[in-house]
């Protein structure tokens, strides 16, 4: 996994967290939702990633 994957992708990890926490804090379900996707999203990549690296040794 490439260093610019791994950034990317506990960026992604990170904006989701912030915006389900902002979600729950202004109560508003779409963001929460949003936040939550998107973190299962990095969440995807990153496993995605590490099944690669997993075949190149």
């Amino acid at each position: 996994m490439g260093l610019d994957d791994k950034i990317e992708n506990t960026a992604q990890e990170t904006a989701g967290k912030v915006k389900q926490d902002v979600g729950e804090a202004t109560d508003d379900k779409n963001l929460q939702a949003e936040g939550k996707a998107d973190e299962k999203s990095a969440n995807i990549k990153q496993a995605g990633e590490k099944i690669k690296d997993a075949f190149k040794k």
